[in-house]
């Protein structure tokens, strides 16, 4: 049932204040920008990331961008998907390979897979250049985007939410109200903590030490590209991994350097010399001219949270779920909640839902960082197969390991077998499109189809994708045509905000139906008419249902239910329809668009909204020291 006094624009600040900048955050402001909601999003840090951090970004992620318009500027910044490539294991980066991997669906093997699923292709891009892409366009678009301004605390009743807010520059403290607040504001989520989100899983289990440099190693890699290279000899065989670390960031002149180390010997050492001893010996270059541009370490996490909110207030990304980079689902992930949140905060705040479908937010999601959480770390794991060949007993353990590696024995077969089978394992790391693209949403926000039969599984489910139009399942990529010839996605005809009714030229009594509803989130695509026709006969053979029958479409992407027969009645077409979305949308039944309309309209962010934000001259600021994480070459 809709909360008329969410309507109400008058006693509210804004409608929604966002606590975080990074990939969730930017994703939130951007997405409600867009969808015309008022939002305010902060950051206690005086711009964004100020290191590499995440960067794979998977098609899924991709394509949220597209939906929001930024897919083509966020490719600018980005290392080509071609360029991302293989994966080496190497004695160093200048010496004997070992294996490699084809990964991220560059393969031979996969790449058709990778094509097929989506209509993006992945990309590479350090966050501290995807952040800036959504921050700027959420504020483009009427987001009020505020830096240096700490988040406090909140109070929260029937009707909104109260946040504290204080000043970092000035010490100002102030407060606003809106309708819900959204914490996404990092692994040491203080939202999280306040709601006391239930958590599973250990914090602090391994530690890893990351360099970020400067140095040219084109000469190396140019000829061979991949973002990622793993060190395999007796310096760099540290930690849970075992190897050393070299990440492009900036092909080829800018690196991360990793290595594990000992929590028990307490923090490792990240002088001069230890530092530049160890990147040389990973590049196998002891005369390697290096720029050390900071040094940090950081350490492993496996913990999910149990649910995501408490009333209206809602946490996502690494605050709910906190893990090592391996699998590159991270960012990725900590996108697809905001996602899925945005669109469903945007229904309730304009009156197209009840507030009961906010309440399909954590069982949607906490499915996913589970999975992704568990991933991660099982990712990490799965690296001891790669290590079995060395020789511990000796005093160099990979070069002796190596030599046994390579004879032409009995032993030096059943060694190569058994690392090919631990290279192999290794795809569910580097080529899991299924982790990627298989979710599977199970919520009031999605009705199952009537019959009941379980999906079946034909390829593993980690590994392949399996498109299905089945409710709770991303929708299909599938390309049609557009009236001027060029060929366009199933997802590009359906999302940017709006429930989408797709049928087929047979579907006329849904088209009507939703005709007569005339809901202005209601948007019907008719696959085969002039915009939308399907030559190839592409969707065809994806769609799994009658070209009579129906699919709801919800705005980020998720079949939320479908008619599965043909329907040649209006009335029984009207029916169907009018009860899914109100199910789906918990409306009250019966409840006309006119009678909507007819209270308070709410105030868009495209609008001008006065909104009480300190603004701090640089005659104002005091030190905030206090406030602030030094890392050498970083204020954080």
């Amino acid at each position: 049932m809709t909360d008329m006094s969410d309507l109400d624009p008058t006693s509210y600040d804004t409608d929604v204040v966002i606590v975080g900048l990074g990939p969730a955050g930017g994703t939130a402001a951007l997405a409600l920008a867009t969808y015309g909601i008022r939002v305010h999003a902060v950051s206690m840090f005086p711009w964004v990331a100020n290191s590499p951090r995440a960067h794979i970004t998977n098609q899924r992620a991709v394509e949220v961008l597209r939906d929001l318009g930024v897919e083509d500027e966020a490719r600018k910044y980005a290392t080509p998907w071609d360029q991302m490539g293989d994966t080496l294991f190497t004695t160093s980066l200048a010496g004997e390979e070992i294996v490699r991997l084809q990964t991220w669906g560059t393969g031979d093997a996969r790449h058709g897979d990778y094509q097929s699923g989506s209509p993006c292709a992945m990309l590479d891009i350090p966050q501290p250049l995807m952040e800036p892409v959504l921050i700027k366009n959420a504020a483009e678009r009427g987001a009020i985007i505020s830096f240096n301004t700490e988040y406090l605390g909140h109070t929260q009743d029937a009707d909104g939410v109260t946040v504290r807010f204080r000043d970092v520059r000035s010490g100002t403290e102030f407060t606003q109200r809106a309708r819900f607040l959204l914490g996404f504001d990092g692994a040491r989520s203080k939202i999280a903590d306040e709601l006391e989100l239930p958590f599973q899983g250990e914090l602090a289990r391994a530690g890893t030490a990351y360099i970020l440099f400067n140095a040219d190693l084109s000469k190396y890699v140019a000829h061979r590209p991949s973002i990622l290279h793993w060190i395999v000899n007796s310096k760099a065989g540290f930690g849970e991994i075992g190897m050393g670390l070299l990440r492009a960031v900036q092909p080829w002149n800018q690196w991360i350097a990793g290595w594990g180390f000992d929590m028990a010997d307490g923090q490792p050492d990240l002088s001069d010399d230890a530092v530049l001893e160890q990147i040389r010996t990973l590049v196998g270059d002891p005369n390697l001219d290096i720029e050390i541009v900071t040094r940090s370490f950081w350490y492993v996490n496996q913990q999910y949270a149990e649910h995501y909110q408490s009333g209206r207030v809602f946490c996502g990304g690494d605050a709910v779920h906190r893990h090592p980079p391996s699998s590159g689902l991270g960012s990725n992930t900590s996108l697809q909640d905001a996602f899925n949140l945005a669109w469903k905060i945007a229904f309730v705040v304009k009156g197209y839902a009840g507030r009961g479908l906010l309440e399909s937010y954590s069982p949607e999601r906490v499915p996913v960082g589970k999975q992704i959480v568990a991933r991660a770390n099982q990712s990490r794991k799965d690296y001891a197969g790669l290590r079995e060949w060395f020789d511990h007993d000796s005093d160099d353990p990979v070069a002796a390991g190596l030599a046994k590696l390579k004879e032409p024995s009995a032993e030096g077969v059943a060694l190569r077998e058994r690392l090919y089978e631990a290279l192999e394992i290794k795809n569910t790391e580097f080529n899991a499109h299924g982790v990627e693209l298989n979710q599977r949403y199970c919520s009031t926000a999605v009705i199952p189809d009537a019959d009941g039969v379980d999906e079946v599984w034909t390829r593993d489910r980690e590994l392949y994708l399996q498109s299905t139009t089945r409710p709770g399942a991303k929708l299909p990529h599938a390309w049609l045509v557009g009236v001027d010839g060029t060929c366009i996605s199933t997802l590009d005809a359906t999302g940017k905000g709006m429930m989408t009714l797709l049928t087929g030229i047979g579907g006329q009594a849904w088209k009507r139906a939703a005709a007569k509803l005339d809901m202005p989130f209601l948007r019907t695509v008719v696959v085969g008419e002039p915009g939308t026709i399907d030559p190839y006969g592409y969707w065809r053979k994806v769609r799994d249902i009658d070209e009579a029958g129906a699919i709801l479409v919800r705005p980020d992407g998720h079949v939320a239910w479908r008619h599965s027969t043909a329907v040649w009645d209006d009335s029984e077409a009207l029916a169907n329809l009018e009860d899914a979305l109100t199910t789906i949308l918990d409306r009250a039944p019966g409840r006309s668009e006119e009678t909507a309309s007819s209270t308070h309209e709410p105030q868009y962010s495209t609008r001008a909204v006065p909104i009480t934000v300190p603004h701090t001259t640089a005659e104002d600021a005091v030190p905030a020291a206090a406030n602030t994480m030094t890392v050498e070459g970083e204020n954080r």
